[in-house]
This record gives structure tokens, sequence and C-alpha cells, in this order.
């Protein structure tokens, strides 16, 4: 049978509730294989893995409750491996980078925060702060909305202000939350959002953190800020 693995933690974990189960169908339960001073959150692995939406919710599951108490080093949704005694050579091969990540990840949790332009008030601003745009939309509506040549370029000029809005409010989300957190990631680059970064912060600090969110937001109505967490530190995990 192989073993499917959570997270790493310490021995003498006290976060893990004995009911505790994971994925699977029916979802199997969890327990912990010690090695030395390390311990890995597990469960037997079904037979047919696949990132179903029940199992991606019960992998996510099993390290908040494993992590409410002590750190844990998250692994991703699909970290298998062949049987407990291949858990425990691992554990003890790296238990050195292992123990110094659980130290330096010790009380903290992981934020995520997204940002999106709203729209109308986006555009609002670039109209506002750009005469040469104003000019040619006044132009095109006194002209009939203008030709297809003229409604192209007004186009062009929009997008164009757009960009360079999402670079400035990118740079004010920046300045604003990285001092407050002990390190930042980025994630994965997309046209749904132009500001996708991860925060590591101290439970004590998560505070701070949230109510500069809310301050952005509130003095800069363009920004729609996306708050995803507390979450495991994965972002930070190497």
């Amino acid at each position: 049978m192989t073993t499917y693995v959570y997270g790493i933690t310490r021995v003498g974990h006290t976060g893990l509730p004995r009911d505790l189960t994971g994925i699977g169908d029916p979802p199997l339960p969890v327990r912990l294989v010690t090695q030395g001073s390390l311990a890995a959150v597990v469960s037997d692995c079904p037979e047919e893995l696949r990132p179903k939406r029940r199992d991606l919710l019960a992998h996510q599951h099993v390290l908040a409750e494993a992590g409410r108490e002590d750190p844990v080093l998250p692994m991703r949704f699909g970290s298998v491996s062949d049987g407990d005694e291949k858990v425990r050579q691992v554990l003890d091969e790296h238990a050195g980078r292992y123990e110094e990540q659980l130290g330096r990840l010790a009380g903290r949790v992981e934020y995520n925060i997204k940002a999106v332009h709203r729209e109308d008030v986006v555009l609002h601003l670039v109209l506002a702060e750009n005469a040469g745009l104003r000019t040619l939309a006044e132009a095109n509506r006194a002209d009939g909305g203008g030709s297809y040549e003229e409604r192209l370029r007004f186009g062009e000029m929009v997008a164009e202000g757009v960009r360079e809005r999402e670079l400035r409010d990118a740079a004010l989300v920046r300045e604003a939350l990285v001092p407050l957190a002990e390190d930042d990631r980025p994630g994965p680059e997309s046209a749904g959002w132009f500001v996708n970064l991860s925060f590591l912060v101290d439970r004590s600090d998560t505070g701070r953190l949230l109510a500069e969110v809310g301050r952005l937001g509130k003095e800069n109505p363009q920004l729609d800020l996306k708050v995803y967490g507390p979450l495991p530190p994965y972002s930070f995990v190497e």
C-alpha cells in the first residue's frame, strides 16, 4: 500500500484530531509516521488518485487541522511515497533541512493577495489623467462616434493607459504590504489579475496586514483586492 503525505511536522504534534480523515472514498484515517524528531502526516493512498474537488478539499482540511497548534510543512496535493518505511527514510535523510524550515515557519501563516481593477472606476481615472484621451473622446462623440480608425486609436490609447495604471497600482500594493510580512513571493501571472502575491506573516501580525488591505481598498476605489488566508505556507516551503 502506498502512503499519501500531507505534510511534515515534529514529534509531539498536538494539533491532530484523533478522528481526522483525509482523501479517499470513503475518507481514509490520518495518522503520523515518525522518525527521530520528525513526523509525517499521512494516510493510505487510494488506488486511483485524481485531483477531484472532494479530495483537494480534504487535503486542505487535513493541513488546516494539523497546523492549528504546531508548524507543518505542507506538501502539494498528490505527494505519494512507496510506503511508511520510505517516508521514514526521507525524514531521516532530510532531517536537518526539515527542522530548519519548521523553525522558520513556526507561528507563521500565508496570505495570498490578488488585485484586479474595477473597470468603470479605472477607466474614469485614465480619462481624468489624460487630456489627450478626453479630447479624442469628445471629438469622436461630436463626429457621431468617429471613424473606425479613430475608434481603434482611442481604444489602443485607453488600453495603454490601463496598463500603465496597473503598473502603478501594483507598485502601490507592494509598497504597502511587503513591509508588513516576513517574506513575500510572486504567484503565477495571469490575465485575470495584475497583482498575485503571497505573504508569510506571523499569526500575531495578521490583523495589521488585513487592516492595510482594507485601507488600500477604501482609499483606492479602483482596486478590487481579493484576500485568501490564512493558508498553510505552501509558497515558502522549499
